[in-house]
């Protein structure tokens, strides 16, 4: 086999089992994750070894493997670029609805707020900051991601789950390969059923096609 073709076999084997570990979060044996790639433990061990000496994996006390430091590190310098990415189509949606629009990210059981942007017309709107968490079951942002998970990205609206007489909207973003995120609007009164809900979908589709 040429070198090349061992080398990419070799990248794409490492680059898999980062995503079983970061899939599997009570971390992975080292037989798991031979099963897993269909390969012998040997080969995982040196996998693991030069993910390890990048810290992109570590070893528990259980011998498990889980993900290290190095993919945060990675993930936080991310995180901007997603923002940035971002922003132009929700400073769109949030002026257009009248609403403060935010891009939410899927950060363990947790959703998280990359990015917000408040409408500039408004008297009154929601002030929701970037970095706020919440439960991805509550709310409709973290089901909107749950949804997307099942394939399905219309829109999800909620009623006071998050805080007493605010109105929600939100909608997964489709088709961003390891992203699971949603766009959403949150305002104090009820938003249009029959208006809100398409922008919001538009918004988290324009978001895509600017992450793509």
């Amino acid at each position: 086999m040429p070198v090349a073709s061992e080398t990419a076999q070799t990248l794409d084997r490492g680059l898999r089992l980062l995503h079983l570990v970061a899939d599997s979060p009570a971390g992975l044996t080292m037989t798991e994750a031979a099963t897993r790639l269909g390969v012998g433990r040997a080969v995982v061990y040196r996998l693991a070894a030069t993910l390890t000496e990048h810290g992109m994996i570590r070893r528990d006390r259980a011998g498990r493997l889980r993900l290290g430091a190095g993919v945060l590190h990675l993930a936080r310098r991310a995180q901007p670029l997603v923002a940035d990415a971002a922003l132009p189509a929700l400073r769109r949606l949030a002026e257009s609805v009248g609403a403060t629009a935010h891009l939410t990210i899927a950060d363990g059981g947790e959703a998280y707020a990359l990015a917000v942007v408040e409408p500039s017309w408004t008297q009154f709107h929601v002030a929701y900051r970037t970095g706020s968490r919440h439960p991805l079951a509550s709310g409709a942002a973290g089901k909107a991601i749950l949804a997307g998970r099942q394939g399905d990205y219309t829109a999800v609206t909620t009623t006071g789950e998050l805080q007493q007489g605010a109105h929600g909207v939100a909608a997964a973003v489709p088709g961003v390969e390891g992203l699971e995120a949603s766009v959403g609007v949150v305002a104090l009164t009820e938003l249009d059923p029959s208006a809100v809900p398409p922008e919001v979908v538009g918004a988290a589709t324009a978001i895509a096609k600017a992450l793509s």
